[in-house]
């Protein structure tokens, strides 16, 4: 079964999504933080990940580094309420790997089709 990470600090954004993909039959686990997300890779591996870019301490872009150590294959998507392109960010995100943009507020068949495109 694929696993799914959901990594954002606002507890509805979080849930929401979870929900909503728990009710896909994923398995799906989620993370308040950068520091969270990591404890939680490392514990059981996920196949994707969905980063959002600004969080409280351990940023986005600091915690995809850190995923990017652990493990090179989990797919990282990054989300975000800003139009990536407009920022130095998304260029950062995508030398370190990330798979992926997704932009706030999240649109429920495109985040689906997304992500499950991206586990299959």
């Amino acid at each position: 079964m694929a696993k799914l990470l959901i990594v954002d600090d606002e507890i509805d954004v979080r849930e929401f999504a979870a929900n909503f993909f728990r009710k896909r039959k994923l398995e799906v686990a989620t993370a308040g933080s950068g520091e969270e997300a990591i404890e939680k890779i490392n514990q059981n591996k996920p196949n994707l990940v969905l980063l959002d870019i600004k969080m409280e301490g351990m940023s986005g872009i600091q915690t995809l580094e850190a995923i990017k150590k652990i493990d090179q294959s989990i797919q990282v998507f990054m989300v975000t309420g800003t139009n990536p392109k407009d920022n130095e960010a998304y260029t950062k995100c995508l030398e370190l790997g990330a798979s992926n943009y997704v932009h706030k507020p999240l649109k429920l068949d495109e985040l689906e089709q997304i992500v499950m495109s991206a586990i299959i």
